[in-house]
């Protein structure tokens, strides 16, 4: 296989699959989400993966 006809299959999978996620939800610009989102603002709590262990063991 050559690299256009790789090239052209991948293009053509990332097309039908926006296609099939536009028409099962079609975009509602007033339910999406912020353009640059860096978080929700609430601070993490319980089993949260990037907390670090407190030093003074409390």
């Amino acid at each position: 296989m050559t690299r256009l006809v790789t090239a052209t299959i991948a293009i053509a999978g990332l097309a039908v699959m926006i296609a099939l996620d536009a028409a099962a939800t079609p975009p509602n610009p007033y339910k999406a989400p912020k353009l640059l989102a860096l978080g929700s603002g609430v601070a993490p709590s319980g089993g949260f993966c990037g907390a670090l262990p407190d030093p003074a063991g409390k």
